[in-house]
């Protein structure tokens, strides 16, 4: 490996994401991506008692499918990095627990897959054949715990997003013959002082601006080296913003770039205001649709940066801001 600039890592090996999986749930399964996700839920509960425990096993079997997919057994599977927004990422503990692998529980709330797939390709460099990269989150669950309960009917403000209902997983190995990571630029802590909780897209979009602006000075690259440049989980509205304070920095984006929260959902007939968000808003959009592109060759230098809001339901009682955080991977066939 080998340091450029300030943040941005570069493999001098690439690894390999040998193979991904995603499941959704039923929202998501309406959507314009439904045909890229390994599997569609009909019901939120999936058959379980609570939407906790169905989350679990939305991505125990997400994991699984990945696993069956990619011709390895769990085995040859040196660790693993996983992560969730429920409190101590149980989704994750619980829902992977059976698996017998090396476990890492991460945190970067809605970043987690990226900040996952960054971890994993330093391992693959490293030490490890294989790393198992996953993530989930569930509607039902985030708006219990972060918002209020679904009971009250609250009405939702225009600028709030719908978590995405999901999980994908990918599998980053040493060796392969692509797609790869060939750099990673881990993100800075952003806050500018926002503090509405229904407003995930505009508190992350600074961050999802500093890591690009950190990822294209570091390698000398301008955003039409990617075929796309992707956010996690901006929604409409922290695109928008993104677009122009990317613009303000004197770098035109526009026609490059779009949003896992903007591609997953249909904003006009599905009701999701800003658009989706959530873990596996971008955990289950690049599993499912962006790395079919890549393995069929018809996007082959990506930019994915996945975002995060950094804050919890104590931290928002409390009138704490939200503060951001973004993670980038270059991915190229």
């Amino acid at each position: 490996m080998k340091k450029l600039g300030s943040q941005t890592i570069k493999f001098d090996n690439p690894p390999t994401i040998l193979e991904c999986a995603s499941i959704v749930g039923p929202k998501e399964a309406d959507g314009p991506l439904s045909k890229y996700f390994d599997q569609t839920l009909d019901d939120e509960f999936w058959g379980e008692e609570t939407w906790e425990k169905a989350e679990s096993k939305i991505i125990k079997e997400t994991v699984n499918t990945v696993i069956s997919k990619s011709g390895i057994s769990s085995k040859e599977i040196d660790c693993m990095f996983s992560g969730d927004l429920l409190n101590q990422c149980i989704s994750s503990s619980f829902g992977l627990r059976e698996l017998n692998i090396p476990f890492f529980g991460v945190f970067g709330a809605c970043s987690t897959f990226v900040e996952s797939l960054c971890l994993g390709a330093i391992c693959a460099e490293s030490f490890a054949n294989n790393v198992l990269c996953a993530t989930s989150s569930h509607f039902c669950s985030a708006e219990k715990q972060f918002r209020f309960p679904l009971e009250l009917g609250n009405q939702r403000p225009p600028t709030s997003q719908w978590t995405v209902t999901g999980s994908g997983a990918a599998i980053v190995s040493k060796n392969g013959q692509g797609p790869f990571i060939t750099h990673i630029t881990p993100g800075k802590i952003v806050d500018m002082g926002i503090k509405d909780s229904n407003n995930m897209g505009a508190a992350m979009a600074p961050a999802f601006v500093d890591t690009l602006l950190s990822h294209l000075h570091d390698t000398g690259r301008n955003p039409g080296y990617y075929d796309a440049i992707i956010s996690g989980d901006l929604g409409h509205i922290g695109k928008e913003i993104s677009i122009d304070l990317a613009m303000s920095k004197g770098y035109n984006i526009k026609t490059l770039y779009n949003d896992c929260g903007v591609l997953i959902f249909d904003k006009n007939s599905q009701d999701t205001h800003s658009g989706g968000s959530g873990c596996a808003c971008c955990g289950s959009v690049f599993s499912g649709y962006f790395f079919k592109q890549l393995k069929q060759k018809k996007i082959k230098k990506l930019l994915l940066i996945a975002t995060g809001a950094l804050m919890n339901s104590t931290s928002s009682q409390q009138g704490e801001s939200i503060p951001g955080i973004a993670h980038a991977i270059s991915i190229e066939v």
